[in-house]
């Protein structure tokens, strides 16, 4: 028998930067789609039949942040679900930017035209049962958020933290020491069992990035009481090391019970 408000997640993993699009929803069935990032009809279908196979009803499209390949499919699900979209409006510029991205990345501009209510740090998402706090987390876009369902330990990251790495501050908007000083001071002190789900990549928990992300030296804590130990040197050639974040870890097409 399923817990009351028990949050479930499916996790689609859409266009060519394999971005995470997530459908949560509990018992209620009441549901949230979270950075709706397909690009192709086929995608697009994929959501819309999981949806109506379920028997889900939508009541937001939460963004956790405004990047290309989080809104490839934005305008369209909105209109497919008819229910508004929510994102920090300090994203906004990096929404209507969509097209700087896409030209570097050889990807098609998006319609991005789209009305958004605004969410800020402390705001509480309801649905159903089920209640997702937003936390500021600016640094890979100025607007970036987190949604933290603090009953059931989960926490969507967007393209804050990832598993082994942070996100990337390279591009028009980023800030590597605003990014710091969001993991550090906002992600890192959640309960170490608290599920976190990246944009990209395989998911993790709290307790496994304090101790080995390499990025957040000397954060970890395992290395401190061993003066042997060598530091973890970050692989900066690889898709996700060196402040990577557009892109991550391929993951497979994940539904599970918190």
């Amino acid at each position: 028998m399923e817990a009351e408000g028990m949050l479930h997640i499916k996790n689609f993993y859409f266009n060519a930067l394999h971005e995470c699009c997530s459908v949560a929803w509990d018992d209620s069935g009441e549901c949230v789609v979270i950075d709706p990032g397909f690009y192709t009809p086929e995608e697009r279908d994929e959501l819309k039949r999981f949806i109506g196979e379920k028997g889900l009803k939508p009541v937001r499209i939460l963004l956790t942040h405004a990047h290309f390949d989080h809104v490839f499919g934005l305008k369209e699900c909105a209109q497919m679900l008819g229910v508004p979209v929510c994102m920090d409006p300090a994203d906004r510029p990096t929404l209507e930017n969509a097209g700087y991205f896409c030209t570097m990345f050889g990807f098609d501009t998006p319609d991005v035209d789209v009305p958004t209510e605004d969410i800020r740090d402390g705001d509480v998402i309801r649905f159903g049962k089920t209640e997702l706090e937003v936390i500021a987390t600016p640094g890979h876009t100025p607007g970036g958020v987190c949604f933290f369902d603090r009953a059931d330990k989960i926490l969507f990251s967007g393209d804050t933290l990832f598993a082994g790495s942070i996100g990337r501050t390279d591009h028009p908007g980023g800030d590597y020491d605003r990014l710091m000083e969001s993991i550090l001071t906002r992600l890192m002190p959640l309960d170490g069992d608290v599920t976190v789900i990246p944009g990209h990549g395989p998911r993790t928990t709290i307790a496994d990035e304090s101790a080995k992300n390499p990025f957040l030296q000397p954060y970890n804590d395992p290395y401190e009481d061993d003066p042997d130990a060598e530091g973890i040197v970050p692989d900066t050639d690889s898709g996700l090391g060196g402040n990577a974040g557009l892109s991550g870890n391929i993951g497979e097409g994940e539904e599970r019970e918190a």
